[in-house]
């Protein structure tokens, strides 16, 4: 093989309308692009940190630097030090990238077939669930309508932004004219509620009227015994997110899983351990009977496609034959987004 030579370019990408969260609203997104060359091919790779949320959420100059540090070292050695690698997921994930991509820009390949599955080939779309962001009643309302327009049999709001009763109410819109098994709805609540005074449960309760899939993160992570009495007690399914943020040892990995019982995780692998530590997860979920889809995670089209043909080289949930719906993104995000090919087709992404 011959030597590695890395350049790391930072960039600034910036959303086509504003991205309401829990944590606050997006306007911009900055990104590092990993591009690994052996001198004939090369490769490229997104490291995207999370601001206030990802556990290798540096200020950029420090980020830009520790991630130069480790490019450096393959640079050096040639290798990927995966378990130096493990406090820093977005650094991983993007250099996993960028090495499947070298390894794969090869005649006929191209740098953006990164696994050799059915999806990866143009054969097959995977499943997508539509999002819907947090924003005034009538805002989502609107995007809810656009949202099964398009022909989305998944929809996933975040909620925990408006007055709940509002919330409730778009949830019985939704379920006043489609069942269960039209169209299947999902919430997030990114750790909204509040587990003192039987808050949380009350509000489990009232949102399992509508027939949910599921919740994510109904209280904010770190409560592993809190957590663990709701995923017993509550009427719904609930589905960790942020409570994996961090969580980077396999040992700790199944601690945390023994002990709160999840009905689901929901992966991101800029947020949770790359690609090695997605498959980790995935594994252990398997193992103990717990479901999974992945996401992205305000990723540009580079990470996006990386998730997507990830996503189609692991085993499904349960050992079930195809998909449920994933939290794979649009595309769409960002007005200077980066070219792939990568198109949704009513509720399915392809690639093209």
């Amino acid at each position: 093989m011959n030597k590695l030579s890395i350049h790391i370019q930072e960039r600034v990408l910036h959303f086509l309308q504003p991205a309401g969260t829990s944590r606050g609203v997006y306007t911009e997104r900055r990104i590092w692009l990993v591009t690994v060359s052996d001198g004939q091919r090369q490769g490229v790779g997104e490291c995207a940190p999370l601001p206030d949320l990802s556990c290798d959420a540096l200020p950029p100059i420090i980020y830009n630097n520790v991630l130069r540090r480790f490019c450096d070292e393959m640079e050096r050695t040639g290798q990927l030090d995966a378990e130096a690698l493990r406090p820093y997921p977005s650094m991983l994930f993007g250099l996993e990238t960028a090495l499947l991509s070298l390894s794969s820009h090869r005649p006929p390949l191209t740098p953006h077939l990164l696994f050799d599955t059915p999806f990866s080939r143009g054969e097959v779309g995977i499943p997508i669930n539509g999002l819907v962001w947090m924003g005034t009643y009538e805002e989502m309302s609107r995007r809810i309508e656009e949202k099964l327009q398009q022909g989305f049999r998944c929809i996933k709001l975040k909620i925990g932004a408006i007055d709940f009763e509002q919330e409730l109410r778009l949830l019985e819109r939704i379920r006043s004219r489609f069942g269960p098994r039209q169209v299947e709805l999902r919430v997030d609540a990114n750790g909204a509620f509040s587990y003192a005074d039987g808050d949380a449960l009350y509000k489990l309760e009232l949102l399992s009227q509508y027939a949910l899939h599921s919740i994510e993160q109904p209280i904010r992570a770190g409560q592993w015994a809190n957590m663990a009495e709701l995923c017993r007690d509550a009427p719904l399914p609930i589905a960790l997110d942020e409570e994996l943020i961090g969580i980077n040892d396999p040992e700790q990995k199944r601690q945390m899983l023994h002990i709160i019982k999840p009905a689901y995780i929901v992966l991101k692998p800029s947020l949770h351990g790359g690609m090695m530590g997605c498959r980790e997860w995935v594994d252990l979920a398997n193992s103990l009977g717990i479901g999974y889809w992945i996401t992205s995670a305000l990723e540009s089209n580079v990470g996006l496609n990386a998730i997507a043909q990830l996503c189609s080289a692991l085993p499904p949930s349960g050992g079930s034959n195809t998909l449920m719906p994933q939290g794979l993104g649009t595309g769409k995000l960002f007005a200077d987004n980066i070219e792939m090919p990568l198109e949704i087709r009513g509720d399915k992404l392809w690639t093209t």
